[in-house]
């Protein structure tokens, strides 16, 4: 379907998104970062689509005739390791590298200096999680853009309104909520409207949640992917001329068979040494018994061989998967797992012991480092008038 524009270097994460929006909008706080090289508008809308990879959308754009016209234009970004909701919400919502906001995982462990420490926290769902405002301290764009006189409006179905997640990764602004896509819309046209100078945020999640049951390369999925485009479409069509849109996601997606899983509770020499299995079954964090790390990432090497890379936590932050090393903070490095195991080939972990079946039964999973799992488009259409 053609090439993506290219991106101009250290813009081209999602992490660039927000703060390079906000300057199209007038804000010169983030004048020193490498930003994306956006039409200049008094208003804009951003639409983040749960899962919608841009290797995905490329190889599916004949259910998305509206997308389809805007590829040739469509920067292709990175998602950010790993490739996960929780983590990629922080940096789309902060600006900042993982290392930076900490969000580093679907499931990570809460270091013993915190209270009701020593436990795995799933940063997804914040189920008994930490103070998100002390778990996450880094101020979020939307803060910055109201800071600067934007008018902030999020919208998103109501449960996501004062949640742990949204509460580290989202704050600002207002929330609205609403539960179907043409109702999110008409909510989002109704808060650029309101406000001269406004930035309104716009969530989707059910290309993500259809692709994890059935498969990206399902019927289902294109199905879902063509009513996204038609509100799209619609969305485009009705903004006031003043009004750029936006259109992103936070990570792809690929499909694993069930036959290439590796269930841990079948494997009792991979959990020799290991206190804790966190992340998720394309992304592993172990965090591992004092002294045992290198026995645990030789096992998980002989075991795995080709079809995932093992790293310790120290090889991981050198080589910058979590962003720029020297941004990685203090607070986050007991955060991130004492090894890594990333899948790179057909291959999934589980732990039927510990898992609920309704994760264990997914057919589309992400996290690792894949391409269909990190690239991600980020579509625009500029406002007609500044």
């Amino acid at each position: 379907m053609g090439e993506a524009a290219p991106s101009p270097a250290g813009a081209g994460t999602l992490s660039a998104v927000l703060p390079s929006v906000l300057s199209s909008l007038g804000s010169t706080r983030y004048a020193a970062r490498p930003l994306l090289p956006l039409v200049a508008a008094r208003r804009a809308i951003v639409v983040l689509v749960d899962g919608l990879g841009d290797t995905l959308v490329r190889r599916r754009a004949g259910h998305a005739p509206f997308l389809r016209s805007g590829l040739a234009a469509a920067y292709r970004l990175t998602c950010g390791f790993p490739s996960t909701t929780a983590t990629s919400m922080g940096s789309f919502g902060t600006g900042l590298p993982p290392g930076a906001h900490g969000l580093v995982g679907y499931e990570v462990l809460v270091p013993g200096a915190v209270p009701e420490a020593d436990r795995l926290l799933n940063e997804l769902s914040w189920e008994d999680g930490p103070d998100p405002f002390a778990w996450q301290p880094e101020p979020t764009v939307f803060e910055a853009a109201e800071a600067d006189g934007v008018a902030v409006t999020r919208i998103g179905p109501g449960f996501f309104d004062g949640s742990g997640l949204t509460n580290a990764a989202l704050r600002g602004g207002r929330f609205r909520a609403a539960y179907h896509l043409a109702a999110r819309v008409d909510e989002a046209l109704a808060a650029v409207r309101a406000a001269r100078r406004a930035l309104v945020y716009l969530y989707w999640g059910d290309v993500d949640k259809i692709g994890h049951v059935h498969g990206p390369g399902s019927a289902a999925w294109g199905e879902e992917l063509e009513r996204v485009d038609a509100e799209l479409a619609r969305l485009v069509a009705s903004v006031p001329a003043d009004t750029a849109v936006y259109v992103t996601a936070d990570h792809g997606m690929v499909e694993i068979p069930f036959v290439d899983r590796v269930d841990l509770a079948d494997e009792p020499e991979l959990n020799t040494g290991v206190r804790f299995v966190g992340g998720e079954p394309r992304a592993v964090q172990l965090y591992c018994a004092p002294g045992a790390a290198a026995d645990v990432a030789a096992a998980w090497r002989d075991r795995l061989g080709d079809r995932a890379t093992v790293t310790t936590r120290s090889d991981a932050v050198a080589a910058g998967l979590f962003g720029p090393p020297d941004v990685v903070a203090q607070r986050v490095l007991p955060r991130i797992g004492d090894v890594l195991v990333n899948c790179t080939g057909s291959l999934a972990v589980v732990d039927s012991m510990r898992m609920r079946r309704e994760l264990l039964v997914l057919l589309g999973l992400h996290g690792s480092v894949s391409e269909d799992e990190v690239a991600i488009p980020l579509f625009h259409w500029p406002a007609r008038t500044a």
